[in-house]
């Protein structure tokens, strides 16, 4: 393993400065040193590691993409070992800095960016930087501090910190129900136009899932003539528009099914869920921003959902 000295954090430390300001000079006087010992500390750097980290003309500099890599893995390890600093001398620090999230569409619009504004409120010195999107990730290359996905996840390196267990149901607009009649079993669902969502990145279907009479977990797979690829919430608009039959989250449908606009069906085969997981990398040390976030938006999902749900409320203020 190789160990870094004193002179190489520094030459980090200053490669780390000439990358976010984009200038030797600046990077230069805000260090207190010189332009040129900052080149030559960034040249010795490159020197080292066998690669070039900036392209170089007179009036910038600019990362290369090998530089932007490592920028992104050192600035990390740099906030990391302030964080371990701060944490064993006892200091308290208010959170801040760059906070970078990656969530699917339907969890982001209707579960977790409604609670943003709280969020920023609570700590306002912490910028937040939301990709909204079902894609696959990878945290190192594409520099996610965290990610809210479906399911469990199929790297072994990633901790799942479970949100919620979202209770789903399928739907329809009184409209289309009236044209197309209400199916009342499974096989009727053969007569319909049910909307099916493809996985951006396997290109399988989703499945709708059910709980018969007995109590037995039923996967339906089916093929549809509508099919929405990337971004599930344009099964959530076609629904809406009276598309077809839909199977959404409870948590989503509920204010429209208040309001007349839809129709939850085939309630006796209701009862499935889906699990919601916040993701981090196992081997990465959680900032002071990271665990705030995670804290924050743990605590207001679970207090939605005893809200919404009387029984797990009645059975949280009964427990000691």
């Amino acid at each position: 393993m190789r160990s870094l000295d004193p002179v190489q954090l520094g030459s980090i430390e200053q490669f780390c400065k000439a990358a976010e300001l984009g200038s030797f000079t600046a990077a230069a006087e805000f260090l207190g040193l010189t332009p040129a010992s900052v080149s030559r500390s960034i040249r010795r750097l490159e020197e080292r590691l066998g690669v070039r980290l900036f392209f170089r003309s007179t009036r910038s500099v600019r990362l290369t993409p090998e530089g932007a890599i490592y920028h992104q893995e050192c600035q990390r390890a740099l906030e990391q070992i302030s964080e371990a600093e701060r944490l064993i001398t006892g200091q308290q620090k208010v959170p801040s800095g760059l906070l970078r999230i990656s969530v699917g569409t339907l969890y982001a619009n209707y579960r977790l960016l409604p609670l943003i504004p709280e969020f920023t409120a609570a700590y306002p010195q912490i910028e937040l930087e939301l990709s909204i999107s079902s894609r696959l990730i990878d945290f190192v290359e594409d520099g996610y501090d965290l990610a809210i996905r479906l399911g469990a996840p199929r790297d072994s390196r990633l901790i799942a910190h479970k949100l919620e267990d979202a209770n789903v149901g399928v739907f329809a607009t009184p409209a289309y129900l009236a044209q197309h009649g209400t199916p009342h079993t499974l096989a009727d669902l053969e007569q319909h136009d049910c909307l099916q969502f493809i996985f951006p990145d396997s290109g399988r279907p989703m499945p709708w899932i059910f709980r018969d009479k007995q109590g037995q977990d039923i996967d339906h797979h089916f093929r549809s003539r509508l099919r929405i690829l990337d971004d599930a919430l344009g099964t959530l608009s076609l629904g809406c528009a009276g598309g077809g039959l839909f199977q959404l989250y409870h948590f989503i449908a509920a204010p429209a099914v208040a309001r007349g606009e839809l129709v939850e069906i085939l309630k006796p085969y209701a009862g499935r869920s889906r699990q919601f997981n916040l993701l981090y990398p196992q081997n990465r040390h959680l900032s002071a921003r990271v665990r705030a976030f995670v804290e924050f938006v743990v605590g207001r999902v679970r207090q939605d959902d005893k809200l919404q749900n009387p029984r797990a409320l009645s059975e949280h203020q009964a427990s000691p």
